[in-house]
């Protein structure tokens, strides 16, 4: 197979290593209240706990290890001629610690540190603080190098080119229902490419995806994989 592979990911795709997505009744999530920790007025007002919560999955993905997912979507990007970019929304590195290396973090780098002053970036330690300086300018405004909500991702103007020329589209481990990633699958739909959802639960009715895989990513996505590479 030839041709752009664009596979958006989502939070699915690590689940199966251990760390949560949203949905969890038991997960980190559950345990803060999102707008004091994951939106820029949240942390401006309630920075050292939103420190906390960053420490907190700074530590779990360091624990964290690759699944049969991530593994499988690195095969493919060596196995075919033709180009396969993955776009995650996750912020964090399994991707690459599987093999990945075409890979845009959609929202961020949870491992990266983020000077809100000059914007410069550098691997964040294993705890940040709220008078952390950056090591360029030394202004006291380190934050992670994630998108909060409300925020607009990364490299969109990347991506949009990419869902403009692909041939096949994959989302992965995410339900789609969250702009700007939502209108994604759609755009590629109408733009000929070929679509496909792999997730624990059915995309919403009126969906784009020419095919549906139910099942835990580290499942679903090695047989999909498979099947491409024939």
């Amino acid at each position: 197979m030839e041709g752009t592979i664009f596979v958006l990911t989502g939070a699915g795709v690590s689940a199966d290593s251990g760390l949560g997505t949203f949905r969890d009744a038991d997960g980190i999530w559950q345990k803060y209240d999102l707008e004091m920790v994951a939106t820029p007025r949240g942390f401006a007002t309630n920075t050292d706990l939103a420190h906390d919560f960053y420490n907190a999955r700074r530590r779990n993905c360091r624990r964290a290890e690759p699944n049969a997912a991530h593994f499988a979507l690195a095969a493919l990007e060596t196995a075919l001629p033709g180009e396969v970019v993955i776009v995650t929304q996750n912020v964090d590195n399994l991707h690459e610690r599987a093999g990945s290396r075409n890979l845009i973090h959609m929202h961020g780098e949870l491992m990266n540190a983020l000077c809100s002053g000059c914007h410069h970036r550098w691997p964040a330690p294993d705890k940040m603080h709220r008078d952390d300086q950056c090591p360029r300018c030394g202004a006291p405004k380190t934050r992670p190098d994630v998108v909060f909500f409300g925020e607009y991702p990364y490299f969109m103007d990347e991506i949009l080119d990419l869902v403009g020329r692909c041939e096949t589209f994959a989302s992965i481990g995410t339900s789609g229902e969250v702009e700007p990633a939502a209108s994604l699958a759609s755009m590629a739909k109408a733009n000929g490419a070929k679509t496909a959802h792999l997730n624990i639960r059915y995309p919403h009715p009126g969906h784009p995806f020419d095919d549906v895989l139910i099942g835990p990513a580290s499942e679903v996505v090695p047989a999909w994989v498979d099947s491409l590479i024939g």
